[in-house]
């Protein structure tokens, strides 16, 4: 099933528009409990069909991504009557989605799900392309399924309701939409500031062409067998820095991570594709600026490797699979590298950041 992107300044009346002649026989929505006080009272008074909805509403965080909170939405949704025939809506960033997702994909064997992202991240990233799940075993997105939503809502209504950090965060991804795009959209993207000109009206144009990259790299690829794997540029050093920091108990936002990453591919880019330092050094400039230092030394080296080397995209033992470029649009999957290198790349990013 193919995802129905919505980009709308009003999402309770486009929600509304998106059900006409659908004929749903039930319509629940799902909340963590931030979104139940801060987007859900907007919605339900711009949407006739979402004020008539019946909520349930998850604990917020990542650490609720989780069997026993999976299991509560299942029970929920029987207990109100749902059937295959319903709708689910999830409201929130990827936590919401991921689970939500998961929940509807699964109920009665599958049921229609709806995103609507109240998060920069959520809106870029979690909140289409298909992928669903929770977190187990203490890893991030250990079961879950493909199943895309019939539709994604896309808004920057709700944005101004969020922290500085967690609008950067987001924004980290539209940066690697933009880089996986063209040189042209990597500029434009590198001249923005989401939090500064988050009002300017600019932030919409600007989802619609971020999720518009991922959304052709979706349709060509919907189960990461060769380009969706393009996807992954920045997250297999942005996932080490995120556990590293985890595991001191420091936790960095996940589009902080990501930022790192991306500077830490374009090295390697630089090194083994050629890509050039005129891509490089604006990107490495504005990750500096907006997100700071990682703050890594030599002697985190082997942690960083270590969780790397763990990454479920790698098929040797010896080397890592990075996602690199050999120019802005121009992605090279499941490039070999070698610790040597990756280590190199570290060097250069302390100098860099």
């Amino acid at each position: 099933m193919n995802t129905e992107l919505i980009f709308s300044a009003g999402p309770g009346p486009a929600f509304d528009t998106f059900c006409q002649g659908r004929n749903y026989a039930s319509v629940h929505t799902l909340t963590d409990s931030n979104t139940a006080t801060l987007a859900l009272p907007v919605l339900a008074a711009s949407s006739t069909i979402l004020a008539e909805a019946r909520n349930w509403t998850m604990p917020a965080g990542e650490e609720n991504k989780n069997l026993a909170t999976l299991s509560n939405l299942w029970t929920e949704l029987e207990s109100a009557g749902a059937t295959r025939r319903s709708l689910l809506v999830n409201i929130g960033g990827g936590v919401v989605t991921d689970l939500g997702g998961f929940a509807a994909a699964t109920f009665k064997r599958g049921m229609d799900y709806v995103n609507i992202p109240t998060t920069v991240l959520g809106a870029v990233d979690a909140s289409f392309g298909g992928k669903t799940g929770i977190d187990f075993g203490g890893l991030k997105n250990q079961i879950g399924t493909f199943a895309a939503p019939a539709a994604t809502i896309i808004s920057d209504t709700f944005f101004a309701t969020l922290p500085p950090e967690q609008i950067l965060s987001g924004y980290a991804e539209m940066l690697k939409h933009a880089l996986l795009s063209s040189s042209e959209a990597t500029h434009k993207a590198l001249d923005f500031d989401p939090v500064a000109d988050l009002a300017s009206g600019n932030m919409l144009p600007l989802l619609r062409s971020s999720c518009n990259v991922k959304a052709g790299i979706v349709a060509a690829d919907p189960h990461e067998k060769g380009l969706r794997k393009s996807l992954n540029l920045g997250h297999t050093a942005g996932h080490a820095f995120e556990s590293l920091a985890m595991r001191r108990g420091k936790p960095i936002p996940h589009g902080y991570a990501v930022a790192y990453g991306m500077v830490v591919a374009l090295i390697l880019s630089h090194m083994k594709l050629g890509v050039g330092t005129g891509l490089l050094y604006p990107l490495a400039a504005y990750v500096r600026s907006h997100y700071g230092s990682p703050g890594i030394k030599c002697s985190d080296y082997p942690e960083l490797l270590g969780f790397m080397h763990s990454d479920k995209k790698n098929t040797a033992k010896k080397t890592v699979n990075f996602t690199l470029l050999k120019n802005a649009g121009e992605p090279v999957i499941d490039c070999a590298t070698s610790d040597n290198d990756i280590r190199t790349a570290l060097d250069i990013l302390t100098d860099l950041i």
